[in-house]
């Protein structure tokens, strides 16, 4: 695994950890529709292109033109 991949992998986990801490605590309700939900889906799409390299934002902006 390469530095940046380790890095995506790590920044998802915290992502999440963070989610379930404050959900854990009542501080969040992430039972609920909410913008919380927002972060769950951006803290497993970075776990898991750390993983496995693949990240669908990347696949759209160079179909956009972006380098």
């Amino acid at each position: 695994m390469t530095a940046q991949g380790l890095t995506m992998t790590l920044a998802g986990l915290f992502v999440l950890v963070s989610l379930g801490l404050a959900h854990a605590t009542g501080a969040a309700d992430i039972s609920q529709p909410s913008w919380l939900w927002l972060a769950v889906f951006v803290g497993l799409n970075l776990f898991q292109a750390g993983i496995t390299g693949f990240c669908p934002l990347t696949k759209i902006l160079k179909k956009l033109g972006f380098k």
